[in-house]
């Protein structure tokens, strides 16, 4: 009977020594556990910043329907920004406003709201498609067939003005101003009315 009890509780203790083992791996501390924590973690990071180029900033010398960097059309001028009111304004009600880090750009504010960007004669910005001041007419026409052709308020043909079909929808649309050289003098962004101003802000 002792001998009996003796092999039973061997028997207890061999099972419980041998059972440890195949327990361990599954213990949360293991080793081998808290290393796979890691190697997951790593190959979860690219997938979780993937997405991060999508959400950089606009190419700061491109202008797009949107705008021209953190100048919106439709929006307020951005706070801190370096747009500001420079030089004699022509009334309260229509504000122009400019950046020495944009030179020969303009923009006009009515309602406390961008309502056009215009690219002048100094200006290096260009649209996307790589048009902008002193592209050719051919060029313009190239990109963006269909525009409406007007003839210039201040210069003789053939200079005119050519623009976008959508203008006047209530959404922002895009007009040049070509020279009688037959070149792009200047271009802008905007909405209607605002957009088809011939003296600034009017």
């Amino acid at each position: 009977m002792k001998s009996l009890l003796t092999a039973s509780v061997l028997a207890v203790a061999l099972a419980a020594c041998s059972s440890e083992p195949a327990k361990a791996p599954e213990q949360p501390g293991d080793a081998a556990t808290s290393s796979a924590v890691p190697d997951e973690t790593v190959s979860e990071t690219p997938a979780a910043t993937s997405p991060a180029p999508a959400s950089e900033p606009a190419d700061p010398k491109v202008l797009s329907l949107e705008g021209l960097g953190d100048l919106k059309i439709g929006q307020a001028v951005p706070a801190g920004s370096h747009w500001a009111e420079r030089g004699a304004q022509e009334s309260n009600a229509c504000r122009t406003v400019t950046s020495p880090d944009y030179p020969g750009v303009y923009a006009i504010v009515e309602k406390g709201k961008v309502q056009r960007i215009t690219l002048g004669k100094r200006s290096e910005v260009t649209l996307v498609e790589g048009i902008g001041v002193g592209s050719s007419e051919a060029d313009v026409k190239k990109w963006f067939a269909g525009f409406r052709e007007e003839p210039h308020k201040y210069e003789a043909a053939p200079a005119k003005y050519l623009t976008a079909p959508n203008a006047g929808s209530g959404d922002p649309a895009l007009r040049f101003e070509i020279g009688q050289d037959g070149k792009v003098g200047l271009v802008h962004i905007g909405m209607m009315p605002v957009l088809g101003y011939v003296e600034g802000c009017s």
